[in-house]
């Protein structure tokens, strides 16, 4: 049972890039959840370049930050594992890291709609 979603910087891009609508998307696949933030991800957004950045640094303020002491990956994958939370992101390198500890991940599929896959399938 998933009690909440982490977003990773990757998913924060998600609606500039693609024009997904995250959180209708979210619910849809999960109904009301939380949805939360880990603080390295503002990071990681703060040095990233392009159009999409500053529209993902807007779209952070919507959604809880969750401090915490890791960075990147292991920050999302640390804080997936306390709240028992699924992960969005697209980030290939990830999705294998969370697939190994059984960790749900929503991907974005046709450039349109989140899916959710569960147990290390796809």
């Amino acid at each position: 049972m998933v009690s909440a979603v982490v977003l990773d910087a990757n998913a924060l891009m998600m609606p500039f890039q693609f024009k997904v609508n995250l959180d209708m998307e979210l619910t849809r696949l999960f109904g009301d959840l939380r949805v939360v933030v880990p603080s390295s991800v503002l990071g990681e957004l703060s040095n990233l370049k392009g159009p999409a950045r500053k529209g993902a640094l807007a779209l952070v303020r919507k959604y809880e930050v969750v401090e915490t002491s890791m960075r990147g990956d292991d920050a999302v994958l640390e804080l997936a594992r306390r709240m028992s939370a699924a992960v969005v992101t697209n980030d290939r390198g990830l999705i294998r890291r969370l697939r190994a500890e059984n960790i749900p991940v929503v991907r974005l599929r046709s450039e349109r709609y989140l899916e959710l896959s569960e147990h290390g399938v796809d």
